[in-house]
């Protein structure tokens, strides 16, 4: 008990105080309470700030936006309306080309129909040359001629480039080489010779109209008129003019036919009758009628004119080159072009 009483009391318990400031800020919780306000302050005006520079951003994008907005609708209505102009051009085009194919169409049945005349046209042509070479043949015996007709017709059916045309050229190529290797006469040639004679005939000088050739020696001269006696100028001048009446003339060849005016008239409108008879049998290839008008002018032009003039000498030579010349020539016909060219028209109307 004593040492209870020796003891001393227990003191009593201090009264609750606040805690001290610098025991508060040493709380962690606290600090991180203040750290996290912080924090959320800062996030707060940071995200007030990004807030209000994404606010002028997206204004500024919403502004840019407008305009180009407003620009894309500009855009947009420029664009419909050239597109509107490209759909009126367009149809316009359209219409052309419309209007180009029912042309070309056009143009291609005129092409067609002007190609079937131009076969029919050079077919026509092709037809004549060939009859024209047929007529040169039997009327005239025109070699020359009939064959330039031939390649006429062939260079016609050349011209028109058709491969319808080969056979018929064969053909014609077949009756060229015929002709071509025919002898050449010049009719054209020998006709103007003939015609050379015929214009001659009424200048021809006839054999008694040409005085003689006076071979002799020429006298020596006469005694001047003033040395004679009259007696012997009187039988001068008797004898000088006996001499002119009385003509003394040596032949050489039979005495030419005395003939009268009119018979001489008669015998240069007969040889030109012969002369013409030639040239008939000329053109128309009568050998036999030929040289025996050839001949029979000979004769006359040897018998009647004078042998010794240079313009008988030339008919002489004239008739005897004519007489030489072979005329009767067998021509071939074409009667195998001119069938080709029917066979082939036929053909063409059947189609």
């Amino acid at each position: 008990m004593n040492d209870i009483a020796d003891q001393p009391s227990a003191a009593p318990p201090p009264a609750p105080t606040s805690p001290p400031a610098s025991g508060a800020w040493k709380n962690p919780w606290l600090i991180i309470a203040l750290l996290a306000l912080a924090l959320a302050g800062w996030q707060w005006v940071e995200t007030r700030l990004r807030l209000a520079d994404t606010q002028q951003e997206l204004a500024r994008r919403l502004s840019e936006s407008d305009t180009l907005a407003r620009e894309s609708r500009m855009l947009a209505k420029q664009a419909q309306e050239q597109l509107a102009v490209l759909q009126g051009k367009f149809g316009e085009l359209e219409a052309k080309i419309a209007e180009s194919k029912s042309q070309q169409t056009t143009l291609e049945s005129l092409y067609q129909d002007l190609a079937r005349g131009r076969d029919e046209w050079a077919l026509a042509e092709v037809e004549q040359g060939v009859t024209l070479a047929a007529q040169q043949l039997q009327l005239a015996a025109n070699v020359q001629g009939a064959v330039l007709a031939l390649q006429s017709a062939d260079a016609r059916l050349a011209g028109s480039s058709r491969p319808q045309f080969i056979g018929l050229r064969k053909v014609l190529a077949r009756d060229l080489d015929r002709l071509r290797a025919l002898p050449q006469i010049d009719l054209p040639g020998m006709n103007l010779q003939l015609e050379s004679v015929i214009s001659a005939v009424d200048t021809l000088p006839l054999a008694v109209d040409v005085r003689p050739r006076d071979e002799r020696q020429p006298a020596a001269p006469a005694a001047p008129p003033d040395s004679l006696a009259f007696w012997q100028q009187l039988a001068l001048e008797f004898w000088g003019e006996l001499r002119g009446l009385i003509r003394i003339q040596r032949f050489d060849r039979d005495e030419p036919a005395l003939l009268a005016p009119q018979q001489v008239f008669f015998l240069r409108e007969n040889l030109k009758l012969r002369l013409l008879n030639a040239r008939l049998a000329l053109l128309a290839h009568d050998q036999w009628t030929f040289r025996n008008e050839l001949a029979q002018a000979r004769v006359w032009v040897d018998r009647y004119f004078d042998g010794r003039d240079p313009s008988v000498q030339a008919a002489q030579r004239s008739l005897k080159q004519l007489a030489a010349a072979e005329i009767n020539i067998e021509l071939p016909n074409l009667n195998e072009s001119l069938s080709a060219i029917k066979s082939f028209k036929l053909g063409k109307e059947r189609k």
